[in-house]
């Protein structure tokens, strides 16, 4: 079997309700772009095409459609809606994956993923079946118990990211388990299913747009990119 076809999809169905305001986070605009179109165009800048499927909200839809329309952006993607959490939305956009593919599971609001870093998580994922980006804590950690709370050794913490990368076969076979609280991201629900996760070295300034100070963060970062790719 040859090298396979790459996908990414790019779950952008949140409401933003920790960043405060009536638009949620990954409809922002910064440099003149949403947040959501700066960490798609980092897919569509790899030196293989990847296929695109985006997550929405169904009241966002329509707006996202007409964006594309009107400035060029996208001409051919998937565009299944968010369900009530995001491990449903994440079933729902599995189901417009081909077989056989590697997929990229990726926050729409963590847009400072490099060419080189996917790139990497992409052949990492093809070759292990998984690959999921994680980063040591730089900061004392502790875990609370009631009044109580106990320092944890740091060297035995990861900080877990995206994107996740699996094979296609994989990653749905675990998606086939019904819903639990517990599962926070893809690994959890690949974990549940019996797959062994391989943590792979992450990007440090990988950040998930959450609050307003990553808000302030990420305006720094990227309209600096948009200004330097003006000169």
């Amino acid at each position: 079997m040859g090298e396979r076809k790459k996908y990414a999809i790019i779950v952008a169905a949140g409401s933003g309700t920790r960043m405060g305001g009536d638009t949620p986070k990954q409809f922002l605009s910064i440099g003149g772009k949403p947040i959501l179109r700066h960490t798609i165009e980092q897919f569509l800048s790899l030196s293989f095409p990847v296929g695109i499927i985006v997550v929405l909200s169904p009241e966002k839809k329509a707006w996202w459609k007409q964006y594309c329309t009107d400035t060029g952006f996208l001409e051919r993607y998937a565009v299944p809606s968010g369900g009530i959490t995001r491990f449903h939305s994440v079933s729902n956009a599995l189901q417009y994956l081909p077989d056989d593919t590697v997929v990229a599971i990726h926050d729409g609001v963590r847009p400072f993923v490099t060419t080189e870093f996917l790139e990497k998580m992409f052949a990492a994922g093809e070759e292990m079946g998984n690959a999921v980006p994680a980063c040591p804590p730089v900061e004392t950690v502790r875990e609370v118990s009631g009044p109580e709370s106990y320092v944890l050794r740091r060297d035995d913490i990861r900080l877990i990211q995206t994107p996740q990368v699996f094979r296609s076969e994989v990653i749905k076979a675990a998606y086939k388990l019904p819903y639990d609280p517990s599962y926070t991201d893809d690994a959890s629900v690949a974990e549940a299913a019996g797959y062994r996760i391989n943590l792979v070295e992450g990007l440090r300034y990988n950040i998930k747009i959450t609050t307003p100070e990553d808000l302030e963060i990420a305006r720094l970062r990227l309209g600096k990119a948009t200004l330097a790719s003006r000169d």
